[in-house]
């Protein structure tokens, strides 16, 4: 009894010192992964609590069941939308990007550690795939609001490139105990993994999507309900020899993507679970380390961890990216710098342990240093990076709160909650707003007190206002209540005003007594920056011509609809 109770106590402590360690991460500007694994640290044998901590196969376990929780969560937070324009480069970076990687830091590895050839390139495998729980963790915990094109690309490559990744590593293992199979099954295997992965995940992930808009239950149950599907997608993958992280990730994007009441309940609830993982996987990862043999290595694994992150990660970047897709510098240079490395190569570092490879605190330690070094270099310069690398939009207005409100099973209405910002609405009597069709205020709150608004109700700054409407409306109600901070902010960003993307390039070079050839005038301004960007514009993409920077301001689609101007 006294044992249990100790177990309450210590990891309801950790859990609690944990969350309210995020306090401390927004004031000192620490990445929150990093306190995780210091807590845990702290905590372990050589730690203020002395806990014993070695079982190796339960942290893996562990490490399976978190990660697998934190890619269902990633899936269901990625829209479709957005692998119009990175899907093609995020996979290019998952496999090709994973192997160049591994490789270029497998070899200074073996050269900084003195280790042979084969041995070098493990730990190049171990640390060579970004990790979906830091990169999640890293670019919405900072508050970074990037461009679709580079945000996606980071975001889908972390989810997926854990196939080449766990490849790599068995591969190189095998060739050290003497189990390696023969060219052909090595292939297959490799090619079994991301098959098996990609056509079971999006099929498991479109039945339980299917499943879950018909079945009606409590709305507490539909995230238990996605979360074991997902886990049984998972197993169900493994099993048949694919990848389950690719399958889980796949799978939730596919429920996230399908439309019905049963998302409302799944997202909030998803996200407590998410970070409920990330905080339990690195508490009990950095319980496993010894701050002795993690120093042991500290050197050499700096080396290593430098290399990663200034030569091999960019490296593998600009040949995988920049000869095939229209990416510009800037964008690469930032996708180079957030090659987050986290619990995924601390988790695959576990391999050789359980797999008996010789020197086998090696490659745990140097993979645990070596998380520790991007965590915190590239994991807490990501604002400082994303601002001078110019990839950063301004952020959009959002309701402070919104819930649907049960009545139909499908684009159900919702209650959107705003506050009154923008000073345009100051003393504005309520029936001169412009208010898309179909959307009503139900309810306004001034200092406490709730109004039952009319037409000639006149709104005041910092009211409070609830409106019901539906998903399709929240673009006008959010420019409308936009307040005068981020319209500063978006200003100074796309220019001091916007004009239409179906204007003609022959008007434009008029209206600024600009020359255009004749090829280019017929052209509409939306198309030709579509054309200049590779046709997958989203909102941030500028284009310089005639000493005009033209911003993309606003997309449908892959349709450019409106364009920011801004002089230089």
């Amino acid at each position: 009894m006294d044992t249990i109770n100790t177990l309450f106590l210590l990891s309801g402590s950790l859990l609690a010192l944990s969350i309210l360690a995020s306090r401390l991460s927004s004031l000192f500007g620490l990445p929150l992964l990093v306190l995780f694994l210091a807590l845990g640290m702290l905590a372990g044998e050589q730690g203020l609590l002395g806990i014993r901590f070695d079982d190796y196969p339960l942290a893996f376990t562990i490490g399976h069941l978190a990660l697998a929780l934190i890619l269902l969560d990633g899936g269901l937070r990625t829209r479709l939308s957005t692998f119009r324009s990175a899907f093609k480069p995020a996979l290019s970076l998952a496999s090709i990007g994973v192997f160049l990687t591994s490789g270029i830091t497998g070899l200074i590895a073996m050269w900084v550690f003195g280790l042979s050839l084969i041995e070098g390139l493990l730990i190049g495998a171990i640390v060579g795939s970004t990790d979906a729980a830091a990169v999640f963790s890293m670019l919405s915990g900072k508050g970074v609001n990037l461009n679709e094109r580079v945000g996606a690309t980071l975001e889908i490559e972390s989810g997926t490139n854990d196939p080449m990744a766990i490849f790599l590593t068995i591969m190189l293992i095998e060739v050290l105990v003497g189990d390696i199979g023969g060219v052909v099954e090595t292939t297959l295997f490799f090619f079994q993994q991301f098959g098996v992965g990609v056509a079971m995940g999006v099929a498991g992930g479109w039945l339980i999507a299917r499943f879950m808009r018909w079945v009606d239950l409590e709305p507490g149950l539909y995230s238990l309900l996605a979360l074991a599907l997902g886990f049984c997608v998972f197993g169900l993958t493994s099993v048949a020899g694919g990848s389950g992280f690719l399958a889980i990730y796949l799978a939730g994007l596919m429920i996230g993507n399908q439309p019905g009441k049963h998302l409302n309940f799944i997202l909030p609830v998803n996200d407590g679970l998410a970070w409920l993982s990330q905080i339990g996987l690195f508490l009990v990862l950095g319980l496993l380390v010894n701050p002795t043999d993690l120093l042991e290595y500290a050197l050499p694994a700096t080396i290593v961890g430098l290399a990663l992150i200034f030569v091999a990660r960019p490296l593998a970047v600009v040949l995988t990216i920049k000869p095939f897709f229209k990416f510009r510098w800037h964008e690469i240079g930032f996708i180079s710098w957030v090659g987050l490395r986290g619990a995924v190569p601390v988790v695959l570092a576990i391999f050789p342990v359980i797999g008996g490879v010789e020197n086998a605190s090696l490659y745990f330690n140097a993979a645990f240093a070596v998380v520790l070094m991007s965590l915190l270099i590239q994991g807490g310069t990501i604002p400082l990076m994303a601002r001078l690398l110019k990839v950063e939009v301004p952020p959009g207005v959002t309701p402070e709160q919104r819930g649907p409100l049960g009545i139909l099973p499908e684009d159900d209405y919702e209650l959107f909650v705003y506050r009154v910002e923008n000073q345009a609405l100051d003393d504005v009597p309520i029936r001169m707003l412009r208010f898309p069709s179909g959307a009503l205020i139900s309810a306004l709150f001034r200092e406490r007190d709730m109004l039952h608004p009319k037409g000639s109700t006149r709104l005041q700054l910092d009211d409070v206002v609830c409106v019901i409407g539906r998903n399709h409306d929240l673009p006008a109600l959010n420019k409308l209540f936009s307040g005068e901070k981020r319209l500063k902010k978006a200003q100074e960003f796309f220019g001091p005003f916007v004009i239409d993307a179906e204007a003609r390039m022959a008007d434009i070079a008029k209206a600024y007594g600009l020359s255009v050839t004749p090829g280019e005038g017929d052209v509409s301004l939306g198309d030709f920056i579509s054309k200049r960007v590779g046709g997958h514009p989203v909102v941030g993409d500028d284009v310089s011509w005639h000493g005009i920077h033209w911003v993309v301001s606003e997309v449908a689609g892959d349709k450019v609809l409106k364009v920011g101007v801004r002089f230089y």
